[in-house]
């Protein structure tokens, strides 16, 4: 009798181990996946990368921005051009003060959570777009301002992050537009 309930009492050892492996909260998986952070609104960014930092991006578009302008040989008449560009280009200050509070959105039920959501997509796309078309307009009217040869750079320096099949990167060998040779 006693070889019967053995194997039972494993398989259900088992069972519970496995149901206590998959009940585990979603900040516990390894560092760089998705709810390693928190909840996936918290750490935006890629997996591996860790959380967004504010101060790295910028410092990323600055050196960006100065090589782009070294590459394009601006004369001081397009100074005032390329001021205006750059600004246009920068992200909003208040990216924090536009996230919603998802601990409150969190105690609504859930058909008033679901519209909230709906409602926050909304708004956010609406608000990307309107930044991307002052961007647009901001780089067309930068672009205008440009003669052929500096356009011709500026075309293959922004290029670049339109990679294969339409995905973002480019060339992963560091030979980048502008590292190539004219």
């Amino acid at each position: 009798m006693k070889s019967v309930f053995k194997p039972l009492l494993l398989a259900a050892a088992l069972a519970t181990a496995g149901f206590a492996a998959f009940s585990q909260t979603p900040g516990a998986g390894p560092a760089g996946m998705m709810g390693a952070g928190g909840p996936m609104h918290e750490g935006m960014g890629h997996p591996g990368m860790g959380p967004m930092n504010p101060a790295r991006m910028q410092a990323r578009m600055e050196r960006r921005q100065a090589a782009l302008k070294t590459a394009l040989k601006l004369t001081p008449s397009q100074d005032g051009a390329w001021s205006a560009f750059t600004a246009a280009m920068k992200p909003p200050v208040d990216l924090k003060a536009k996230r919603p509070d998802f601990a409150e959105i969190a105690k609504l039920p859930t058909p008033e959570r679901i519209d909230r959501m709906k409602a926050l997509h909304s708004q956010h796309a609406a608000d990307m777009t309107a930044a991307m078309d002052k961007r647009g307009e901001a780089t067309k009217v930068f672009y205008a301002a440009l003669t052929p040869e500096q356009q011709k750079v500026f075309d293959t320096a922004t290029a670049r992050h339109h990679g294969p099949a339409g995905t973002m990167g480019g060339p992963r060998d560091g030979k980048g537009p502008m590292q190539a040779k004219p």
